[in-house]
């Protein structure tokens, strides 16, 4: 040990034996529990009990975590409808709050090999998730988009492709955008503010923390055409840089828990 360096300091912080030994096993309950019973669900049809198990699930890893979210402009979108939810990608803990918060049926596109994973890739292969090959998507996802919207499903993406390694805002792909023009979803911009702190990129420690989102204006996609996908993510993802980038002292007028 060097001279003057304090044993202690050598030791990991506090959240890195808290999240090892109290938080990872805890959520490995809850997903394992959680995640039987939406399989059973998904095997017999009931999608929404399924959904109601992963949003129970998305609740007991925030508030276990110690994660207080507030919600803003979820007035703006109407609940009888499907949207496409666009969001910027911080954190893995972007998951569990946009499917606690967003008071809809969701569902997210994931690559096809998660579809393997147990539990979690189990629920998202039997419960109605896109899963689709990178490589290769192919015409399946656009019919299972169109069935996704006449049942009135949701769907949330991230069109950075990945977490931000330092929380600025990534170019957002166009695939997606081609996909929601083709398959008439409107689409509605989201910020996440706050959720790289709880758990950055790259790090075994997850902390407590204070998250902000902003639900903003849907953008209908109706009249346009398939050349107008990147305009169309050029214009979302400037949106939500915009939203990212606003004071995490503006005026709350939302709430801390969907109705």
């Amino acid at each position: 040990m060097q001279p003057g360096v304090a044993r202690s300091s050598l030791l990991p912080p506090f959240h890195w034996w808290r999240t090892v030994f109290f938080l990872i096993p805890t959520i490995g309950v809850y997903t394992s529990v959680l995640g039987t019973v939406s399989l059973i669900a998904g095997l017999a049809g009931a999608q929404r009990l399924a959904h109601g198990c992963a949003r129970t699930w998305a609740w007991a890893i925030l508030a276990t975590t110690g994660v207080n979210v507030t919600l803003r402009g979820v007035e703006r979108v109407e609940r009888n409808r499907p949207y496409l939810f666009v969001a910027n990608h911080q954190s893995i803990y972007d998951i569990p709050v946009i499917f606690w918060y967003l008071p809809f049926q969701l569902r997210i596109i994931a690559k096809e090999s998660l579809g393997s994973f147990p539990f979690i890739g189990w629920h998202l292969r039997r419960t109605g998730h896109v899963l689709v090959r990178r490589d290769n998507p192919g015409s399946q996802v656009f019919k299972q988009l169109g069935q996704m919207m006449r049942t009135g499903t949701s769907l949330i993406v991230f069109p950075e492709g990945t977490r931000s390694a330092d929380g600025r805002v990534g170019r957002f792909r166009t695939g997606i955008f081609r996909l929601a023009i083709e398959s008439g979803y409107t689409v509605v911009p989201v910020a996440i503010r706050g959720t790289r702190p709880v758990m950055p990129k790259g790090r075994l420690m997850v902390c407590p923390g204070e998250v902000e989102v902003d639900v903003f204006d849907p953008v209908p996609t109706t009249s346009m055409g398939a050349e107008a996908a990147r305009a169309l993510a050029d214009h979302v993802q400037a949106i939500v840089e915009a939203g990212v980038a606003q004071s995490a002292a503006a005026v709350v007028s939302g709430g801390r828990h969907p109705r």
